[in-house]
């Protein structure tokens, strides 16, 4: 394989000199980041139609687009550095060089749900619907924001031969992303790694879980509870996924993966809270009648 070849044998799709940016006017433009672009500008647009489709003001969605997002990057870089700082206490000036990746989700959902609950605070905004419509921003960005990590040869698991499999020339990935399990797999001659493309597989878990979320949304027993589902449906396809890659964070100290440990508490959490609330509306209908 050439430097710049992407392919999936299995499919029979073979791409030649898949690029990783261009350059308008001199300046070099990374596609990870267009992409993420795009996949925020989506979800800004299905947060705002279904406030809209509910009756609801848009207008909180557009203010809290100029100070959830940079947040959300914020926090998503900050996660990644601080579970990543075997190799940035060594390369500081790589902290700020986000062309490389390195933006995690989850710190991406704390950053801001940080925002959206100052934004609350000040505003006077029901913090619950508003998290509802979000959710399902953030199901569309993050499935769309994944086909960046296509474009910089990241975010894949170990060897499979499954139809998905995924090949990619040695010298495009990071040594980092190369395990000694998935170097085992690489036969003698060969210039390229076959593994699994985990964001791949991330993205179509997403797309299937907005459509579930967007048609149950009027369905909705509580305020907030499609933002619940969210935490809990995506907390379970990360946990299974997490499992197979090749670049996992770790709890400090541990050979823990963290995003697992996450996924896991807030598939819990979530689900808990939504079979309380469930029981708290049939009590309620219970005493009405």
């Amino acid at each position: 394989m050439q430097a710049g070849d992407i392919s999936f044998p299995n499919l029979n799709i073979y791409l030649h000199d898949v690029p990783k940016s261009f350059t308008i006017f001199g300046f070099s433009i990374a596609l990870y980041g267009v992409v993420i672009a795009i996949g925020m500008m989506l979800g800004v647009a299905i947060a705002v139609h279904d406030r809209k489709s509910r009756g609801l003001s848009d207008e909180p969605i557009w203010d809290l687009a100029l100070i959830g997002i940079p947040s959300g990057i914020v926090g998503a870089r900050i996660y990644y550095v601080i579970f990543a700082w075997p190799f940035y206490k060594d390369n500081l000036i790589e902290i700020i060089n986000l062309r490389h990746g390195g933006l995690a989700i989850y710190g991406g959902v704390i950053g801001a749900f940080i925002a959206i609950l100052i934004y609350n605070k000040v505003k006077k905004e029901n913090f619950f619907e508003l998290w509802d419509s979000v959710a399902l921003g953030f199901l569309i960005g993050q499935a769309v924001g994944r086909w960046g990590n296509f474009f910089n040869r990241e975010v894949f698991g170990g060897y499979t031969d499954n139809i998905f499999a995924m090949r990619l020339p040695i010298e495009a990935v990071r040594a980092r992303d190369i395990t000694p399990a998935l170097e085992a797999t690489i036969q003698v001659g060969d210039n390229f790694i076959q593994v699994h493309p985990t964001f791949l597989y991330e993205s179509m878990w997403n797309l299937a879980l907005l459509v579930l979320l967007y048609s149950y949304r009027k369905h909705k027993n509580f305020s907030g509870e499609i933002f619940c589902l969210y935490l809990a449906g995506y907390g379970i396809g990360r946990f299974w996924i997490e499992a197979i890659r090749t670049d996992q964070l770790y709890v400090t100290g541990t050979t823990i993966p963290v995003s697992m440990v996450l996924a896991g508490i807030m598939t819990v959490a979530s689900l808990s809270i939504c079979v309380v609330q469930r029981l708290k509306k049939r009590e309620n209908i219970e005493k009405q009648e």
